[in-house]
């Protein structure tokens, strides 16, 4: 029960933030829970699996956004897209969890929308 107890604490403070939304059906509701408690596992797995090398689930997923894909396009008109090498603390991370990048994925002309608008430019720092 304790175990769940601190579940419950952490999907409401963490990166989780379980937080009052503003839904107004049951199944809406529960859907969000479920959501919440899957992210839950995974940080779960995260924190277990980084455990060894002091790294926080924030801290480490904040190296991995580092992580990119560069378009290479063949003469031919096809195109794909290449992963390059990730940095050292990276592969530390992702060899922790047992995960390994594929050298190029297909690339697909799927448009990605978003429900906010995105900048035209990143913001400078």
């Amino acid at each position: 029960m304790a175990e769940v107890e601190r579940a419950f604490r952490t999907s409401k403070t963490d990166h989780l933030q379980v937080r009052p939304v503003y839904v107004r059906k049951e199944e809406n509701t529960r859907g969000h829970v479920l959501v919440v408690m899957l992210a839950y596992l995974v940080a779960r797995a995260l924190r277990q699996a980084w455990a060894e090398l002091d790294v926080t689930v924030g801290e480490g997923l904040e190296q991995l956004k580092t992580l990119c894909s560069t378009e290479i396009r063949a003469n031919n008109g096809g195109t794909c897209l290449r992963i390059p090498e990730p940095r050292a603390t990276s592969r530390a991370l992702l060899k922790a969890l047992d995960l390994h990048l594929p050298e190029a994925l297909p690339h697909t002309d799927v448009p990605v929308v978003t429900r906010e608008k995105l900048p035209e430019q990143r913001k400078k720092r």
